[in-house]
């Protein structure tokens, strides 16, 4: 007996939460429903089969999307498949079986009619503003692969409001319906008085200007308090903590200015942020000196059921000495496919695709790495604003000038953060939509060109399918709960 059409979709108004795989520069679609919105179909539409990817995830199911598009990643069973590749030979709906399930493949990107505009990729010149308020250069930690000198300055109140005001300058001049605010450093906590402030004055612009609000605090997490994390989950302020490995593999990267290791106080952070009901997103800066232990730190925050993002080591001029961190592609692709082999036997309800693999999004398809030079902006303490935050000593521009954004786009000196379609390397490649081609910065500095594939191509390549499978499974064992899965 043949069984009947399954066809498997992410639950996005669940999937939401994925927006916490907060990294230093999002994609502004990254919480894009990953569903085509269209009429219904006529019934004279010609419907035909685009190139698609596809890869089996075990005898019956087999996991399906369209790189061209931004729509989702879906599983098929193989009776759905067979109506799927039906359409090799392009025909109307008229002529096929199973409408609504032809109906649901065309919403997910699988199928293309002459009749609806299908959705296109994500682009990072979207709804969201996100800018970077560094309201303090002094840390308590000196960790290997920083890029600032921690000089002891501090934001001032009056520096910090401005800035503000700067940033939604830039959003109501670009036509933004959201402004996302990061507070970072040096450490961040360091200065949580003026955070508070600065949450309420933001705050205040945002209802002035009927725009939404987003806020987090980029910490090392080793100042959290009981109160601050009380104010915080208040507050609606969301919580980023670096943590690099267990124990040592931690402490190689992140200790205290006198040494000691970090990672008792920082994993004590987490425990005491959770408590409070405050979750925080856990940020892993991937490197060769610590790629052995990245399956212990999995392991670790998928028992706390935590959001993650997993980066590579981006080398910068303060840390080019530190020649063990440097990305060995065999240590790298290891370590990643053992952490892998972990997600894999505890796969979480939470989806991860938008942070497990450095920069690039896999949950979106995208043609830009991120907002850097579109969407981003980066003060720093003294109001001199930069491009990324990796460049933030290079600023382009000042808090004072009516648009600042405006004067970042039309830099053609700094970072320049171009389309994948313009990369050398990239453009023939069937990940090059949710690559994008990697750091624009890491690339440069290796190659220095920016119009160049990334130097972790080969990283990428060996890990992508593997973490296209994870999502695969992860959809084939919540099929049931429909809080996770959508299923058709």
């Amino acid at each position: 007996m043949t069984p009947k059409p399954i066809l498997l979709l992410s639950n996005h108004l669940v999937e939401s939460a994925d927006s916490q795989q907060d990294c230093d520069c999002d994609c502004a679609c990254a919480g894009s429903n990953g569903v085509i919105s269209m009429a219904d179909i006529s019934p004279r539409s010609e419907i035909s089969l685009p190139e698609l990817y596809q890869q089996a995830i075990n005898e019956e199911y087999v996991l399906v999307f369209n790189p061209k598009n931004n729509a989702d990643i879906s599983i098929l069973n193989s009776s759905a498949m067979d109506v799927l590749e039906s359409f090799r030979l392009p025909h109307s709906l008229h002529n096929s079986s199973g409408v609504s399930l032809v109906n649901n493949l065309i919403r997910s990107g699988l199928l293309t009619t002459n009749s609806v505009e299908q959705q296109s990729l994500c682009d990072t010149s979207a709804q969201v503003l996100s800018a970077w308020l560094h309201v303090t250069d002094r840390c308590n930690l000196r960790c290997s692969y920083c890029y600032l000198p921690h000089v002891r300055e501090d934001m001032s109140s009056e520096t910090g409001r401005a800035a503000i005001d700067a940033i939604f300058r830039s959003a109501i001049a670009n036509n933004f319906q959201q402004v996302k605010i990061k507070y970072a450093g040096g450490e961040a906590l360091l200065r949580f008085p003026l955070i508070l402030e600065l949450h309420t004055y933001a705050i205040q612009l945002a209802e002035k200007q009927s725009l939404s609000l987003e806020e987090v605090v980029l910490s090392n997490g080793t100042l959290l308090t009981d109160e601050m994390a009380k104010t915080l989950k208040i507050l609606d302020i969301r919580l980023m903590i670096s943590m690099d490995g267990m124990g040592h593999y931690h402490d190689s990267q992140r200790p205290y200015a006198g040494g000691r290791g970090s990672f008792k106080d920082v994993s004590d952070a987490v425990d005491l942020a959770l408590f409070h009901g405050l979750v925080p997103n856990i940020s892993v800066t991937v490197s060769s000196r610590t790629a052995e232990g990245l399956p212990e730190i999995m392991a670790w925050i998928l028992e706390r059921e935590l959001p993650f993002s997993l980066n590579f080591y981006r080398e910068n001029e303060l840390s080019a000495s530190h020649e063990d961190m440097r990305l060995d592609e065999q240590k790298i692709i290891n370590g990643m496919l053992a952490a892998f082999k972990v997600i894999e036997n505890n796969l979480p309800r939470r989806g991860f695709l938008g942070g497990i693999i450095d920069r690039a999004n896999l949950s979106a398809a995208h043609t830009h790495t991120c907002g850097v030079g579109q969407n981003y902006l980066v003060f720093d303490q003294n109001g001199q604003v930069a491009k990324c935050q990796m460049h933030i000593r290079k600023p382009i521009t000042n808090l004072h000038v009516a648009d600042p954004l405006a004067v970042i786009r039309a830099d053609q000196i700094g970072i320049q953060n171009i389309s994948v379609d313009e990369k050398e390397g990239c453009k023939t490649c069937e990940w090059k939509y949710w690559c994008t081609g990697g750091c624009p910065l890491a690339t440069h500095r290796a190659t220095g060109r920016y119009d160049v594939k990334s130097p972790n191509c080969n990283i990428y390549k060996a890990l992508y399918p593997e973490a296209i499978r994870l999502e695969g499974l992860r959809l084939l064992k919540y099929q049931d709960d429909p809080e996770v899965v959508t299923k058709h």
